[in-house]
């Protein structure tokens, strides 16, 4: 196992590598340690009504709504299974300043324990395929209540045709957010 630190604005980030790839072009598997929540809980009434009407959805469909900013300004939206969080067609213009997450747990016996989606309209990716980030919150929030094991993996990006996996393991008071790399550049940059 390598550690690497990973300067951030705000704090260091923790990576390790957790399967073979030395080469350019070979696969591998990295996970970086989830950054503390800077923000979690309920949100607000007019925040609710926001969502729902973007996600097209009566208020009894979202079995939570709550933060779970670890920095980007992510909440997220806990629905009832994945096939609902698939049929999702959000109004992105509804969305306007949200950064929003959904999620929902496939049937038992699935490949993968969680269905994720992720979007983010003003950031110019109305949805994203893959987001560390979110699955970095959304990891922290669904294990820490009690509603994901502490090891697990999440699709994200069948919506947009990809098929994004995301390795989630607690370990100790870390979160690790894992995923296949490809590595295509190697270089170094001196600032």
């Amino acid at each position: 196992k390598t550690r690497v630190l990973v300067h951030r604005i705000a704090y260091l980030v923790r990576v390790r590598r957790e399967g073979p790839g030395e080469d350019a072009g070979k696969t591998a598997r990295l996970a970086f340690a989830a950054p503390a929540l800077r923000r979690s809980g309920p949100v607000a009434a007019t925040l609710r009504a926001q969502v729902l009407a973007s996600l097209g959805l009566p208020d009894a469909a979202v079995l939570r709504l709550e933060w779970i900013d670890n920095g980007p300004g992510w909440m997220a939206a806990l629905l009832p299974d994945a096939a609902t969080v698939l049929a999702l067609r959000p109004d992105f213009v509804a969305m306007r300043g949200l950064k929003l997450g959904v999620v929902g747990p496939h049937p038992a016996g699935s490949e993968c324990q969680f269905e994720v989606r992720a979007f983010v309209p003003g950031l110019g990716v109305p949805e994203d395929p893959v987001t560390g980030s979110l699955n970095a919150s959304l990891a922290q929030w669904l294990i820490g209540a009690g509603l994901a094991p502490p090891r697990y993996v999440a699709a994200q990006g069948a919506a947009l045709g990809r098929a994004g996996r995301v390795y989630v393991q607690q370990q100790g008071a870390d979160v690790w957010i894992g995923g296949a790399v490809c590595v295509v550049v190697s270089g170094t940059v001196t600032l």
